[in-house]
């Protein structure tokens, strides 16, 4: 008879996160789960442990390794020196520019898009044999496996990933490497037909037919889903925004796209593109936006675009360390909460924000609007960690972003074994989370009841791939690309470049 497996935790201090209060904290609590749904959260106590070895016995896998506290490591349920939060939910990022971190900085948003993104795409398409070869795996499916290990390593477990640029041709690797990964993913799938590289637009036939090739992807993945994400609204004009948001009507899914990212580009897309109208009036005219529709950036705001989301129900992805190093700006978040848009934090691509550290970006997001506005006691810690699982869990419509009966078994674990979470108490662990942990304590990781990460290593893949293997292969790309790019013809095509 199959059993599903049974994986506990606990821990010095539980954050659930969860409706209907989520500021509670529980000191020394745990987490039960069985197969891919949280069964239990509380507090521990003996009777807990006795209770949970009767009823599970040899089946009762715990979660030990060096931070188990010596004092309990004879219970049945030994408790660590940490903290288990939610796993960490990322509703915008790219999967491809983990080989570019440290390429073209210093530079806009488009200059940056031209001279990184778009040569690096191109040059993993273009040379995709010859690569396949010194690789032993094609150079986009290494590319996509290093994402996922560094959303692991930072405690992500859930993630929608706008796969554009040359990516769009290659839907299968991202799915593959997602699978062998354990994460959960929403592929939203890129394109443009305008205002952009001309070896990447599309027509509307082009695009709707790699929707539809989606689909096919998808009926042989478990973790893995597809949705429309045109690149940009300066980038994609009617006839192919329409009939994507309508297929993403008919099919029930997200429909993703960037917008009002960069100022000029967004002075320019009024001045010129569609005259007299913001993107998110550009977006509104043409029937876009709904309460399935997720923006990311949503920098540059005109007078009318907050009523215009708040009333479509549009939902905005906040990408902090991207828009500081990019220039690009910062949005005012406070002020769509105000309206009732919901808003996440994310980080965007490693190409743009250099890390997938999602604490970083928390950290980030409240330091400037508390500065901007002079004002403290905006975005609070627990309202942060909220922003960081429970809302994109929300905007993304998964069954996770708190710990919750019921929900999908994804958490973490933060080692609190650490000279800078020392103190850490009751009262104040949620606010070191935020304000002291520098993003890489996450020692433990599970994702849909399954460890990916264990005492700060990631576990190898299904595939067998081991993290270093993973990097050694990326290190190898990212060296070509290097020697590649000194002799490149530089592009000048994106945006207000053309």
């Amino acid at each position: 008879m199959h059993h599903e497996r049974i994986v506990a935790c606990r821990a010095d201090f539980v954050l659930p996160l969860a409706q209907p209060d989520p500021g509670l904290r529980i000191a020394d609590g745990y987490v039960l789960a069985r197969g891919e749904t949280l069964l239990e959260i509380g507090p521990y106590t003996p009777a807990v442990g006795e209770r949970l070895l009767a009823t599970y016995g040899a089946r009762l896998e715990a979660i030990g390794g060096a931070l188990v506290r010596p004092e309990t490591a004879d219970e049945p349920l030994p408790r660590l020196r940490g903290v288990i939060l939610p796993g960490f939910v990322k509703a915008h990022g790219h999967d491809h520019e983990q080989p570019i971190i440290g390429v073209a900085k210093d530079e806009p948003l488009t200059d940056w898009l031209d001279h990184a993104v778009n040569p690096f795409t191109g040059f993993i398409n273009k040379q995709r044999t010859e690569l396949t070869e010194a690789l032993g795996c094609t150079p986009q499916y290494a590319t996509y496996r290093m994402a996922r290990l560094c959303d692991i390593h930072y405690g992500i477990t859930s993630s929608m990933v706008h796969h554009c640029n040359h990516n769009k041709y290659h839907l299968e690797d991202i799915a593959k490497a997602n699978e062998a990964a354990g994460t959960t993913m929403i592929v939203a799938i890129g394109g443009q037909d305008r205002f952009y590289v001309a070896e990447l637009l599309d027509s509307p036939s082009d695009a709707m037919a790699r929707l539809e090739r989606a689909l096919t992807i998808q009926a042989g993945c478990e973790r893995t889903t597809f949705c429309p994400g045109p690149d940009q609204l300066f980038s994609n004009s009617r006839a192919v925004l329409v009939p994507q948001k309508a297929w993403a009507r008919e099919h029930g899914t997200l429909f993703h796209i960037h917008s009002s990212e960069e100022p000029n580009t967004t002075r320019w897309f009024q001045a010129e593109i569609e005259p007299g109208m913001t993107p998110v009036q550009y977006a509104e005219s043409i029937g876009i936006l709904d309460e399935q529709s997720v923006l990311a950036h949503q920098v540059n705001n005109g007078p009318q675009d907050l009523e215009i989301l708040a009333r479509t129900g549009t939902r905005v992805v906040h990408n902090p360390l991207a828009n500081t190093i990019l220039g690009s700006g910062m949005p005012p978040i406070l002020d769509m909460m105000a309206a009732g848009i919901p808003v996440a934090i994310s980080t965007d691509g490693s190409g743009s924000a250099d890390n997938q550290n999602i604490i970083a970006a928390a950290r980030l997001a409240a330091q400037y609007q508390k500065a901007r506005l002079q004002d403290a006691t905006v975005l609070p810690s627990g309202q942060l960690l909220q922003m960081i699982t429970s809302v994109p869990a929300g905007i993304l419509r998964l069954p996770q972003g708190a710990l919750q009966v019921g929900l999908q078994a994804d958490w973490v674990v933060l080692d609190l074994d650490r000279p800078n979470l020392c103190p850490t108490r009751l009262d104040n662990v949620m606010e070191n989370v935020i304000w002291a942990a520098d993003g890489g304590e996450i020692s433990t990781v599970v994702a849909r009841g399954h460890l990916l990460k264990h005492q700060g290593v990631v576990l190898p893949f299904a595939d067998g791939s081991t993290p270093q293997a993973t990097m050694a292969a990326v290190q190898e790309l990212s060296e070509r690309f290097a020697t590649w790019r000194q002799s490149a013809p530089e592009l000048r095509g994106t945006g207000a470049h053309t």
